[in-house]
C-alpha cells in the first residue's frame, strides 16, 4: 500500500532541516578512530572564509559526500571533515578598509559559511572543525616548526623577495601572476630582505621520484610538479674574461656550445654589480630590472633588456672573445647567476640577439643538409649537430657527452645535476598569520622559543591605520626576554606563508590531542587521505608543499607516511554566461536574477531594454555572472541542487550553469518521490519474465552505480538511476518492483540524502544514510539474451532478441523468416549467410 504522505509534492524546504537535524542529533558522521572497521578518509580542500559558499565549493563538496556516504553504506569508518583555512592577507584587508578586527571578520564569515553549508547536509563531521587562525591550532604548528629547525630543515638568511608595495609583504614565486601580486594586483617589486626558508631542496629528487607511486593523480598535476621541481643535467664551465677574470656558467644544452653568441649574467650578479660601482648606466640599467617581473614564468615573457658591459667571454673552443651583458631575464638564483646564450635554439636568447643585433646560428638540424635553413624562431627540437666543429653529425645525447668529456678533461668545469626548485621563504611581514616562534636577542643571536612557552598567540590590540606590519610597531608584544640569558629581546614580527597551514592540516583533522599537534599511531589509522579533492590550481603551491611538509615530518620521525594524498581529483569549474551592456567606453555587467530570458533573448528586469549575452565562462563577481546557491537552495531544495551538480558534465569538466538544467533536477526530484510512494502495490497479475528483466538491471545497475561512484563518474551514475527509473515506472506491480524501488532509494541516498530518508522512514528502520548498500547477484549481472543485427547486402534491415548463445542454424533461420527481410530480399536468391554468434547475421543475396 502506497503512503498517503507520498499523494502530495515533495516538500523540501520541511525535509531538508529535518533529516539535517536527525543526522546531527544521531551523531552519524562522526569518525571514530578506534573502531575495527576499515578506514576511509575522504577530503575536500577547505576553505577560505571569504563570506559566502559559492556554485564551485557547492560542486566540490557535493562529489566529495557522494563518495563519503557510499563508503559508509560500504562498511566504512569514514573520516570525512570540515574546517578553514583561515588566516590572509583578504581577512588583513578588510580590517583596514573597514576598520574591523581580521579575527572578528573571519569568525563572522566561518559562521555564515558553516550555515550555508550545513543546508546542503553534507556527511561532514563537524566535531573536528578546525580553523587555521585559531592558536589552538597555530600553536601546534609553531611547536611542528621548531622540530624542523632542530632538525636543520628551517634557516634564515638575506635574499631577494618579491615585495609587494601596497600588501607590504613578501610574496612566493608562486604568487606574483604577471609580474604583480596575486591579491593586491599591484607591481612587485624586487628587495633583499633577512628570511626564514625552509628547506624543500632537501627533499627535491625524493618529491620528484614520489611522483611516480601517484598514479591516480591527474597527469596534468604530476607534469607541473614535475617541470616545478626541474630537475636538469648539464654542464659548469668557466668563461675565462676579457679583463683577467674568470665567469662561471651552467647550461642544461652543452651540446649546442658552437652556437653561442653573448654570455649574458643577472642584474645581482657580482660582475654586474662591479660594473655598476664604476657605471652609472649600468647602475640605472639594474634598478630598472628590479622594477620588473621577478619569477621565472614572468621573465619569460617580459621584454628581453640587456646592457653591454664591455668585457668579453673566451668561447672554451674557438677562442672566440663573445660580449657578456647584464639582462633581465637571467635569474641568480638559478644555476651561476649566468648563461651560455644559444639564440638558435632558446626563444628567450633569440628574442634577446634579435633586439641586439647579435649573431644567430643554427647548431641544431634535422639532417646535415638543413644545416643552413634558415632561423625564423628558436628550435629547441632534436636532431644532429651542424655548423659544430667536432660536433657535426653527432645526436644531441652524443654531442652532451663529448663537450662534458672534453671541458672535465681540461679542467675547466664539470657535469653537474641543478634543480628549478628552491627554497621555500615562509616569511610574511603581516599580521594576520601565525607567529614565527623565534626571539631575536643582541647577546645569543636568533633563539627558539621554548615549547612549553607556546603557543606565541597575536596581540589582539592592533592598529590598521597605516600600512606595514602591525607586529613590529606594536608597543609591548614584541618586547620580551630572551629565554636563555634573560635579557631584553624581540620577538620576530614576520609570520608564517599561509601555505604553511594548510600544508599539515588533514593530519590535525586525523588526530586532535590537546597536548600535541597529532597522535602519531592514531595519523597511522587515517592517512595516506584516500580521496583528495580539489581544483586545479593547486597542482603547485599547496599541494606541492603538503607533499614537503609531510615528508619533512617523516624525516623528523613524527609520522611515516610520505605521500599525504593517495588519489586526487580535479574538478572543474561551474560556469556561467555573462550579461551586460556597453555604456560608453564602459562596459556594465548585469547578474542573472536582474535579467529576464523566458523570451529566448535578454533582457534588463529593470527597463525591459537588451542587454548582450557573452560567453559561458568561470564564474566570477566582476562578470556578475554568479549564481547564489542560498537562493537556489530555498528555490529548489537541497537535493535538486546536488543532483544537478553531478549530472551532465563529467566531474573533470566545467559545468554550465542553467536554470533548465536545475528546474529539470527538481522535476525528477518529485519524479522519484512519487515512484517511492509505490513500493508494496499490489502485485496481481504480475509477469514472471518482466520481473527477471527488473531484477537484472536492477543488480547491475547496483554494481554500475557503484563503479561509476567509485571511479567519481558521477554524471555516469546519474545517467544509470535515470535509466533504472524509467524501467521501474514501466515495470508491472510485482514484488520484484516494490524491491527495486526500495533499493532505489538506498541508491540515490549519496545524491539525494533528503529526499532518500524521508521516504526511508516509511520503512522504521532507522536511517538511510546508516543502512547498507545493496548487495548484488553475480548471477543477474550476465545477459542471459542478446540483440543480434541482421543485414540484407551489408545494410541493416532487422534486429533479433534472442537467448545467448543460439546455435548458429537456428539463428540463421530466425533472420530469414524475419518479414522486413523477405521484404528486403524481394524474391531474390539468397546466395550465402554469415552468421558471427550473438552479434551478427548478414546475408548475401
Amino acid at each position: 500500500m502506497t503512503d498517503s504522505s507520498f499523494d502530495v509534492r515533495f516538500d523540501a524546504g520541511q525535509a531538508d532541516s529535518r533529516w539535517q537535524a536527525a543526522w546531527e542529533q544521531a551523531r552519524c558522521f562522526e569518525a571514530d578512530s578506534a573502531s575495527t572497521r576499515p578506514k576511509s578518509y575522504v577530503l575536500e580542500m577547505f576553505p577560505y572564509p571569504s563570506g559566502r559558499i559559492h556554485i564551485g565549493h557547492v560542486r566540490n563538496y557535493t562529489m566529495g559526500d557522494v563518495l563519503a556516504r557510499y563508503k559508509k553504506l560500504n562498511g566504512f569508518e569514514v573520516l570525512h571533515p570540515m574546517g578553514w583555512d583561515a588566516f590572509g592577507m583578504p581577512a588583513e584587508n578588510a580590517a583596514m578598509e573597514k576598520g574591523v578586527h581580521p579575527a572578528g571578520w573571519t569568525y563572522d564569515n566561518i559562521a555564515t559559511m558553516k550555515r550555508q553549508l550545513k543546508q546542503l547536509g553534507f556527511a561532514l563531521d563537524w566535531s573536528r572543525e578546525i580553523a587555521t587562525c585559531d592558536a589552538s591550532y597555530y600553536g601546534h604548528e609553531q611547536a611542528l616548526f621548531l622540530n624542523l629547525y632542530q632538525a636543520g630543515l628551517v634557516y634564515r638568511r638575506e635574499s631577494a623577495v618579491n615585495w609587494d608595495p601596497v600588501d607590504q609583504t613578501v610574496l612566493a614565486n608562486e604568487q606574483v601572476v604577471d609580474g604583480r601580486g596575486w591579491r593586491s594586483g599591484a607591481l612587485v617589486e624586487k628587495r633583499k630582505l633577512n628570511q626564514w626558508f625552509l628547506k624543500i631542496t632537501h627533499f627535491a629528487q625524493d618529491l620528484l621520484d614520489g611522483l611516480a607511486t601517484l598514479d591516480t593523480w591527474p597527469e596534468k598535476v604530476r607534469l607541473m610538479q614535475e617541470n616545478w621541481i626541474g630537475k636538469s643535467q648539464g654542464l659548469e664551465f668557466s668563461f675565462d674574461l676579457s679583463n683577467g677574470d674568470t665567469l662561471p656558467v651552467y647550461t642544461t644544452r652543452p651540446d649546442t656550445i658552437f652556437g653561442a653568441s653573448f654570455v649574458a649574467v643577472a642584474p645581482d650578479h657580482p660582475l654586474a654589480q662591479g660594473v655598476a660601482a664604476v657605471n652609472c648606466d649600468a647602475a640605472n640599467f639594474i634598478a630598472l630590472c628590479k622594477k620588473g617581473g621577478t619569477t621565472a614564468a614572468e621573465l619569460e615573457t617580459a621584454e628581453k633588456l640587456g646592457f653591454d658591459t664591455g668585457i668579453g667571454a673566451k668561447h672554451p673552443f674557438t677562442g672566440e672573445y663573445l660580449p657578456v651583458y647584464i639582462a633581465n631575464f637571467v635569474l641568480m638564483e638559478y644555476g651561476t647567476g649566468a648563461i651560455m646564450a644559444v639564440p638558435g635554439h632558446d626563444q628567450r636568447d633569440f628574442d634577446f640577439a634579435t633586439k641586439y643585433g647579435l649573431p644567430i646560428t643554427r647548431v641544431i638540424a634535422a639532417s646535415a643538409g638543413a644545416a643552413d635553413a634558415p632561423l625564423a624562431e628558436a628550435e629547441a627540437g632534436d636532431g644532429i649537430c651542424v655548423n659544430s666543429g667536432f660536433l657535426d653529425g653527432m645526436s644531441v645525447a652524443d654531442a652532451k657527452a663529448e663537450v662534458i668529456r672534453r671541458i672535465e678533461a681540461e679542467g675547466r668545469g664539470t657535469g653537474k645535476t641543478v634543480w628549478r626548485l628552491r627554497d621555500w621563504g615562509i616569511s610574511r611581514q603581516r599580521y594576520w598569520g601565525t607567529p614565527i616562534p623565534f626571539i631575536h636577542c643582541n647577546a645569543c643571536g636568533v633563539v627558539p622559543v621554548p615549547k612549553a612557552d607556546l603557543p606565541v598567540a597575536l596581540p589582539e590590540d592592533v592598529d590598521f591605520s597605516v600600512p606595514g606590519n602591525p607586529l613590529d610597531r606594536h608597543p609591548t608584544w614584541k618586547h620580551v626576554d630572551c629565554p636563555q640569558c634573560g635579557k631584553a629581546g624581540r620577538r620576530e614580527t614576520d609570520t608564517l606563508d599561509t601555505f604553511v597551514n594548510s600544508s599539515w592540516y588533514f593530519l590535525r583533522f586525523a588526530s586532535q590531542p590537546a597536548d600535541k599537534p597529532f597522535d602519531q599511531a592514531e595519523v597511522a589509522q587515517w592517512l595516506p587521505v584516500e580521496q583528495y579533492i580539489g581544483g586545479i590550481e593547486h597542482a603547485i603551491l599547496h599541494l606541492l608543499y603538503a607533499r614537503f611538509w609531510t615528508r619533512a615530518l617523516a624525516h623528523v620521525g613524527l609520522i611515516e607516511v610520505k605521500e599525504p594524498f593517495a588519489s586526487l581529483f580535479t574538478q572543474g569549474m561551474v560556469t556561467h554566461e555573462t550579461y551586460s551592456r556597453r555604456d560608453g567606453p564602459r562596459e556594465i555587467y548585469f547578474s542573472p536574477p536582474e535579467v529576464d530570458r523566458s523570451s529566448g533573448g535578454a533582457v534588463l528586469r529593470e527597463d525591459g531594454q537588451p542587454v548582450q549575452i557573452g560567453k559561458v565562462i568561470k564564474m566570477s563577481k566582476s562578470k556578475k555572472n554568479v549564481v547564489d546557491p542560498e537562493d537556489i537552495i530555498a528555490d529548489y531544495g537541497a537535493d535538486a541542487v546536488r543532483w544537478f551538480m553531478l549530472s551532465d558534465s563529467p566531474p573533470e569538466r566545467d559545468l554550465p550553469w542553467s536554470e533548465a538544467g536545475i528546474e529539470g533536477c527538481a522535476r525528477f526530484v518529485q519524479r522519484l518521490w512519487r515512484l517511492f510512494g509505490q513500493v508494496g502495490m499490489g502485485g496481481a497479475g504480475a509477469d514472471a519474465e518482466n520481473d527477471i528483466a527488473l531484477d537484472r538491471k536492477l543488480h547491475q545497475t547496483i554494481a554500475a552505480v557503484a563503479s561509476d561512484i567509485e571511479a567519481l563518474s558521477f554524471n555516469k551514475a546519474v545517467a544509470r538511476i535515470y535509466e533504472l527509473t524509467g524501467a521501474i515506472e514501466k515495470a508491472s506491480p510485482s514484488a520484484s518492483r516494490s524491491n527495486a524501488i526500495r533499493q532505489l532509494i538506498v541508491l540515490v541516498s549519496p545524491m539525494m540524502p533528503h529526499l532518500a530518508e524521508e521516504a526511508w522512514s516509511q520503512f522504521r528502520l532507522g536511517l538511510v544514510a546508516e543502512a547498507s548498500w545493496p548487495k548484488v547477484d553475480p548471477a543477474l549481472l550476465v545477459e542471459d539474451e542478446v540483440t543480434v543485427a541482421v543485414q540484407v547486402k551489408g545494410k541493416l534491415r532487422d534486429t533479433l532478441t534472442v537467448a545467448k548463445g543460439l546455435p548458429s542454424a537456428e539463428l540463421e533461420a530466425l533472420a530469414l523468416a524475419s518479414e522486413k527481410v523477405q521484404r528486403s530480399l524481394d524474391g531474390a536468391q539468397v546466395r550465402k549467410v554469415i552468421v558471427v554468434p550473438d552479434r551478427l547475421v548478414n546475408i548475401v543475396a
